[in-house]
C-alpha cells in the first residue's frame, strides 16, 4: 500500500462546529453525546453545519479461520459460507438493518473455505473477485498468511475502499463473517496492546467456560509463537490475522488516508482499526464507534483509540450490525447541529 501522512479532521472546522453547538437554542450540554458526535461529523466533512449523511456503504469481508477447527467456536466452519449466501439473499440480521436505514451492502469473499460454484456466474465473480486464499493458517500452530498474502489482502482493502468512495460514500462501515474470527481478532488486540490472552478473550459465538479456557490457551500459544513480530503491525496481521482481517485493515486505513469517516462495528472492525492506527498513527481520528460489543478486547481497543461507543445493546452478532444500528444516532447528531435554531435568532 502507498504510504501517506494522515491529515486529521480540520481543527478549524471542529472549532466552528463546537461554537455552533454552544450557540444552539438548547441548554448548555443538553445534547450530550449527540452534540459531540455532530461536531466530529462536521469536522470530518470539513463543513459547518454538516451535510445530511445519505450515502453510507457497508462492505462485509468474509473468510474462514484455520483455528476454528481447534475448538474455539460454538459453531462449525461451514456456517461461514452459509451466511455469505444469506447476505447475498438479503436475509441476514445486518441486511434487515441496512434496508431499514438505507445502507448499501457489499459482500466479498477474501478467504472462505469453499468456491461457491453453486452461485450464478456473475454473482460468484463479484463475490470472489478479490479472494486471497481458502481459509487461513491455525494461528497457534502456523502463520495465518504469508507476507505476500498479507500485502495482497491489504491492497484489496485499499482498492475496495477507493471503489466505495468513488461510488459516493459519505461514510464507510466494515462488516465481518467468519466462524472463529473472534480468536484472531482478540489476538490482534492482545498484540497491539501488549496484553495476555486472559485479559482480552471473550466467548465469541457463545463458548462455555471450558471453551473459554481453551480459547485463552490457543491465543496465548499464538502470541508466544508470533514472538517479537507483534511489534510490527503488518507482521502481526501475517502471524495472527487472516485475509479478511487484513483486508478490513487496509479498508479502514485507506478511508482515514482519504479523509472519509468510518463508523466502526464490533471486535473484528475495532481490532482492524487498532491495527490500522498502529500502521499509520492518527487513523483513529476518522473513526467513530458504533456500539460496544460483549467482547472484552473490543472495549480495550476502543479505550486505546479514545473512542466511546454510540450504543451499548449487548450485541454480539457482528456482520456490521451494531454500526448500522447506530446510523440513526449519527444522522440525528448531524440534524441537530444543522437544523436547530441559534439562540441569537430567537430575538429573546
Amino acid at each position: 500500500m502507498s504510504q501517506s501522512r494522515i491529515i486529521p479532521p480540520s481543527p478549524d472546522v471542529r472549532a466552528q462546529a463546537a461554537a455552533r453547538l454552544a450557540a444552539l437554542a438548547t441548554p448548555p450540554g443538553a445534547l450530550g453525546r449527540l452534540g459531540e458526535v455532530g461536531v466530529w461529523l462536521a469536522a470530518t466533512q470539513g463543513q459547518v453545519p454538516p451535510a445530511p449523511v445519505e450515502r453510507i456503504r457497508l462492505v462485509i469481508f468474509a473468510g474462514d479461520h484455520g483455528v476454528a477447527a481447534h475448538g474455539v467456536s460454538a459453531f462449525p466452519p461451514a456456517i461461514t459460507g452459509a451466511m455469505v449466501r444469506t447476505f447475498l439473499a438479503g436475509k441476514a440480521g445486518v441486511s434487515a438493518l441496512a434496508a431499514t436505514h438505507g445502507v448499501t451492502v457489499r459482500v466479498l469473499d477474501l478467504g472462505v473455505d469453499e468456491d461457491f460454484t453453486d452461485l450464478p456466474a456473475d454473482v460468484r465473480a463479484a463475490l470472489t473477485a478479490h479472494k486471497v486464499r481458502r481459509s487461513s493458517g491455525a494461528i497457534h500452530l502456523t502463520d495465518a498468511l504469508t507476507a505476500e498474502e498479507t500485502a495482497a489482502a491489504l491492497a484489496v482493502g485499499e482498492t475496495v475502499a477507493r471503489e466505495e468512495i468513488a461510488a459516493g460514500a459519505q461514510l464507510l462501515i466494515s462488516g465481518d463473517m467468519g466462524i472463529g474470527n473472534t480468536t484472531p481478532a482478540a489476538a490482534l488486540v492482545a498484540a497491539g496492546l501488549g496484553l495476555p490472552a486472559a485479559e482480552v478473550v471473550g466467548r465469541g459465538t457463545g463458548v462455555d467456560d471450558a471453551g473459554l479456557a481453551h480459547k485463552t490457551k490457543v491465543i496465548d500459544a499464538a502470541l508466544a509463537r508470533a514472538g517479537a513480530r507483534t511489534d510490527d503491525p503488518v507482521q502481526t496481521l501475517a502471524a495472527l490475522g487472516s485475509a479478511d482481517l487484513a483486508a478490513t485493515t487496509g479498508y479502514l486505513l485507506t478511508a482515514a488516508r482519504a479523509g472519509v469517516p468510518v463508523l466502526l462495528d464490533g471486535l473484528m472492525s475495532v481490532a482492524c482499526a487498532l491495527t490500522a492506527d498502529r500502521i499509520d498513527p492518527g487513523a483513529a481520528a476518522w473513526y467513530a464507534a458504533g456500539h460496544r460489543s460483549t467482547e472484552p478486547a473490543q472495549s480495550m481497543a476502543l479505550a486505546k483509540l479514545g473512542l466511546e461507543p454510540l450504543l451499548d445493546l449487548g450485541l454480539r452478532l457482528g456482520e456490521g450490525s451494531g454500526a448500522v444500528a447506530a446510523v440513526p444516532v449519527l444522522r440525528s447528531a448531524g440534524a441537530l447541529l444543522r437544523d436547530v435554531a441559534l439562540l441569537a435568532d430567537l430575538g429573546a
